[in-house]
C-alpha cells in the first residue's frame, strides 16, 4: 500500500494508476466518508464530492453542520470509500483533514462541479458548498471485489495537444493563433463548440473575439469576472468544468453596463442554448490571466479531467503566443504616416459616438464599444480630418486620448474585434492588416460623423435580438 511520505503518486501506481483513481473522483458515484468522534464512536454518511487536488492531497465538499463536520474537527482521521463509475472498481483513502477553504479557485472550482451534481440528482437549491475540506492522503488501497472491464482507454489527446501545440507555434498573427486552436480543437479533439474570450482588467469584463460551431459567431459578446464557468476561471485564474448542467452557473445573460446605453449595446452571445457540458480554462501568461478558452457539449459528462489537462495545455500554448506577438508587434511598429484616401463615393454611413461608454452607432444600429470603440473613433476622426489611413499599434498605444491600458492589456485583441464587427456590421468600413504593428482604415464610402452629447436614455435600438 502507499505510505504518507510515497503520497498518491505511488499508492495509485499500485492501484491500476492515477487515471483508475482519477475517475472514480469525478463524482458520478457519491462516495461515503467515515469518522469517529472523541470517544470513538464512528459514523458513515454519504459524500458528494471527493476532489483531486495533488499527488498528496484531496479536498472533500463541507455542505452540512452535521455528525460528520463534528467528528472533523475533533478528531481529524478519516475514510473514504470511492468507487469507478465503469468498473465497479472501489478505494479507501485514509486521510488526514488539513484545513477548510470558503474561497479561492479550489472553492470554486469544487462550487462549479456540486452545482452539476446536484443538478443532475434533482438536488439543486439543495446541494450549497460550504467549504472545501483539504486532506493529506495517509493511504490508499483498492478493496477487493468483483469488476466489470473498463472501457478501451481514450488515445490520441497528447497527438492532439502537439498538433495543436505546433500549429500555434507557426502563427504570425493572433487572427491565424486563435483560428489555429479552435480548428485543433474540433479536428484533433472532437471539440465542436468553443470560444476565446479575451479579458479587459480595467472593467472586469471578457469579450468574446473568436468561435466555433454556432449559427453566430458573437464577436463582441460579454460576460463578467465572476459570472458562470468562464468568469469564475478568469477570476480564479483556475479551470472550472461541469458534467451536467446548472441553472446556478448559467452565464447566458450578460450583466448590463449601466451606462445608460446598456439596453442597445448587447451582442448575442453565442453559447448553446441548452448545453450539457462545459469547461473552461484561463489563458495565463506569466501567472496574468489573459482571457478563456471555454468549451461546451449537449452531452452529459462530455469533458473529463483528462480533456481538462489537455485545453490547460492549449491554452498555456495560446498565452506564450500571445505574449510573444505583443512583443512583436511593439518592436517592429513604426509610426505611420499619413496617406490621402481613395475618393469613397455614394451615401455617407453615418457614425454616432457616445463618449460615456466610448460605443460606436453604424447608421443607427450598434456596431461597438469600450476600447475598441475609442479606437475606432480615433481611426475615422483622423481620417476626416487628415485623410489619413495608415496607423500603427504603437501610435495607438501613445496617444493619451485613448486612455489605453497599461502594455498587458491585449491591443492586438481589440484590434482583431474591432476587424472582425467591422467585416461582420459593414461592407464599407473595414481594417486590414498592412505588416507587422501596422494596419489600414478601408472606407468604401463617404462617412458622416456624430459626437453625441450625454443621454440619460439610449437614443438608438439595437437591430440585433437580445441575449437569452
Amino acid at each position: 500500500m502507499g505510505a504518507a511520505a510515497e503520497g498518491l503518486a505511488r499508492a495509485t501506481a499500485q492501484c491500476d494508476g492515477e487515471r483508475d483513481i482519477r475517475a472514480a473522483l469525478e463524482g458520478a458515484i457519491p462516495a461515503v466518508l467515515a469518522t469517529c468522534d472523541e470517544q470513538g464512536l464512528p459514523n458513515a454518511a454519504y459524500l458528494s464530492q471527493v476532489f483531486y487536488v495533488d499527488e498528496r492531497h484531496v479536498a472533500l465538499s463541507f455542505q452540512f453542520f452535521n455528525k460528520t463536520r463534528h467528528n472533523i474537527l475533533a478528531n481529524p482521521y478519516a475514510n473514504a470509500l470511492v468507487m469507478h463509475p465503469i468498473t465497479s472498481r472501489m478505494y479507501r483513502l485514509h486521510l488526514r483533514y488539513l484545513r477548510t477553504e470558503t474561497q479561492g479557485p479550489l472553492f470554486e472550482s469544487m462550487k462549479a462541479q456540486l452545482a452539476g451534481i446536484a443538478s443532475h440528482s434533482g438536488m439543486e437549491g439543495v446541494f450549497r458548498l460550504l467549504g472545501s475540506d483539504v486532506y493529506e492522503l495517509l493511504e490508499l488501497e483498492e478493496v477487493p471485489g468483483q469488476t466489470m472491464p473498463d472501457r478501451p482507454p481514450r488515445t490520441g489527446l497528447l497527438g492532439a495537444v502537439r498538433r495543436a501545440s505546433e500549429r500555434i507555434a507557426r502563427c504570425a498573427s493572433l487572427d491565424d493563433a486563435l483560428a489555429s486552436v479552435l480548428a485543433s480543437l474540433a479536428d484533433s479533439m472532437d471539440i465542436r463548440h468553443a470560444m476565446v474570450l479575451m479579458l479587459d482588467a480595467a472593467s472586469g469584463r471578457l469579450y468574446t473575439v473568436a468561435s466555433t460551431g454556432y449559427p453566430t459567431s458573437g464577436v463582441g459578446s460579454e460576460v463578467a469576472l465572476g459570472q458562470g464557468v468562464i468568469g469564475v476561471a478568469a477570476r480564479e485564474a483556475t479551470p472550472v468544468r461541469i458534467g451536467h448542467i446548472s441553472s446556478a452557473y448559467s452565464y447566458s445573460q450578460a450583466i448590463r453596463s449601466g451606462m445608460g446605453l446598456a439596453d442597445a449595446v448587447e451582442i448575442p452571445y453565442p453559447g448553446l442554448p441548452q448545453p450539457h457540458s462545459q469547461v473552461a480554462v484561463p489563458i495565463l501568461c506569466a501567472a496574468r490571466v489573459l482571457g478563456v478558452l471555454f468549451a461546451e457539449s449537449p452531452q452529459d459528462r462530455r469533458f473529463n479531467y483528462e480533456d481538462e489537462d489537455a485545453l490547460v495545455a492549449v491554452a498555456g500554448q495560446l498565452g506564450a503566443t500571445i505574449e510573444l506577438l505583443r512583443a512583436s508587434d511593439e518592436s517592429d511598429s513604426a509610426d505611420a504616416s499619413p496617406a490621402g484616401p481613395p475618393a469613397a463615393q455614394g451615401a455617407p454611413l453615418v457614425l454616432r459616438h457616445f463618449a460615456a461608454n466610448d460605443s460606436v452607432f453604424l447608421d443607427d444600429a450598434y456596431l461597438i464599444k469600450g476600447v475598441a470603440g475609442a479606437i475606432l473613433w480615433k481611426l475615422l476622426r483622423d481620417y476626416s480630418v487628415q485623410g489619413r489611413i495608415e496607423f500603427s499599434n504603437r501610435e495607438l498605444r501613445l496617444d493619451p486620448s485613448l486612455k489605453l491600458p497599461d502594455v498587458s492589456d491585449n491591443l492586438e485583441a481589440r484590434l482583431l474585434l474591432l476587424h472582425r464587427r467591422l467585416a461582420e456590421q459593414s461592407p464599407h468600413l473595414r481594417i486590414e492588416k498592412t505588416g507587422r504593428g501596422r494596419f489600414r482604415l478601408v472606407v468604401g464610402r463617404p462617412v458622416q460623423l456624430v459626437d453625441e452629447p450625454p443621454h440619460p436614455h439610449p437614443l438608438p435600438q439595437r437591430g440585433e435580438g437580445a441575449i437569452p
